[in-house]
């Protein structure tokens, strides 16, 4: 087992790693007690979490913790750059959010959850979670996600343990749409088997979005079934690093209606360019992320 720790101290504005992976912009960890998405302002906890992250094709564990001023890790092999990219760690906080507006709903979020960052996940895992995430709460969308692992994934032991790797794209190909439904993705089953077919038979894959210009890339994935352009936004933020991507969910349409009536223009693609310019124009993401978890917990400090 390779084990390793990274000083908190030393990252540019820390990190909260309860909220990064609790905040509903991943749906690819999972806590070690089975209490994830189970507190409403999800900060400042030491829980382990764990992931699964492919290298050269073979599925391998990560545990992390946050504790002492540290993150903890442990795994079959030296993730500590793995984990930098996949949790954001070198992002300079404190820069990002001075580009954001100085206005009391952005400061008060930032303040009450400080420290979370944007994670960067695989693309073809969260390309089928936020399929999975229209209308359906955080906590639902993260059991679709573990239940497709335990059905479809493959078993990896760690540390006497086992846990289940992400599906691959030939994997959920292969199941049936009723397989799929018997796991409560609803409606949401043949959105999750033909995209999964799209990249096991090689006619489309998430990634290639990586490196297009932004309005490129959102209109590169929406090819995808079940994939408009808000869960296209969500893959760009959250796996893609479209650091300025501001996905237009239920929150943030609240949020323009409240507190920025002028960035409403009718229709999402100007919307969402205004509200890019508003929130900070290339960290405009990062501004979005903290106000969606600051505004879905109830507008409350953590516990």
């Amino acid at each position: 087992m390779e084990r390793g720790r990274i000083d908190v101290g030393a990252l540019s504005g820390g990190i909260d790693l309860q909220a990064t992976v609790e905040s509903g912009q991943s749906y690819l960890w999972d806590r070690e007690d089975g209490e994830m998405y189970e507190r409403t302002a999800a900060s400042g906890g030491d829980a382990w979490y764990w992931t699964t992250v492919r290298v050269d094709g073979d599925p391998h564990v990560i545990r992390v913790r946050q504790t002492d001023g540290a993150l903890v890790w442990e795994s079959s092999f030296d993730a500590a750059s793995r984990l930098r990219t996949l949790l954001g760690l070198d992002d300079d906080l404190p820069a990002i959010r001075e580009t954001a507006p100085h206005d009391a709903v952005v400061d008060d979020a930032y303040d009450a959850y400080w420290g979370m960052r944007i994670v960067q996940d695989p693309p073809f895992p969260t390309l089928i979670s936020f399929i999975c995430s229209a209308q359906m709460r955080v906590g639902r969308i993260h059991g679709m996600q573990q239940a497709m692992r335990r059905e479809f994934g493959e078993a990896v032991t760690f540390d006497g343990r086992t846990y289940y790797a992400f599906p691959t794209p030939a994997a959920l190909a292969e199941a049936s749409e009723t397989d799929l439904r018997d796991l409560n993705l609803g409606y949401r089953a043949p959105y999750v088997k033909r995209s999964a077919e799209m990249v096991a038979e090689g006619e489309a894959d998430p990634g290639d979005a990586a490196g297009l210009p932004y309005e490129d890339a959102r209109d590169e994935l929406t090819e995808f079934v079940g994939v408009g352009e808000k869960v296209a936004d969500c893959i760009l933020l959250f796996s893609l690093g479209y650091l300025e991507a501001v996905p237009l969910d239920t929150w943030i349409r609240q949020t323009i209606e409240e507190y920025y009536p002028e960035c409403e223009r009718g229709n999402y693609t100007d919307t969402s360019r205004a509200i890019r310019e508003t929130l900070g124009g290339e960290y405009a993401g990062y501004t979005q992320t903290y106000l969606f978890h600051f505004l879905r917990t109830g507008r409350s400090s953590p516990e």
